[in-house]
């Protein structure tokens, strides 16, 4: 049963990252080139920025 329960809590926390991988993809993808610029970010950055905040924070 630990077994099981634990496959669960492993697949929540993968599937919460991959939540949040793919919303703020989404939303700097929204941003204009203007608004990127003032974040210090071009659209070329946009995958590795979304990628840190799901997977390395």
């Amino acid at each position: 049963m630990d077994r099981v329960n634990s496959l669960i809590a492993e697949y929540r926390a993968k599937a919460a990252r991959r939540k949040v991988y793919r919303n703020t993809l989404r939303e700097l993808s929204a941003l204009s080139h203007r608004e990127l610029c003032d974040l210090g970010l071009n659209h070329s950055e946009i995958k590795r920025v979304a990628y840190q905040a799901a997977y390395e924070s």
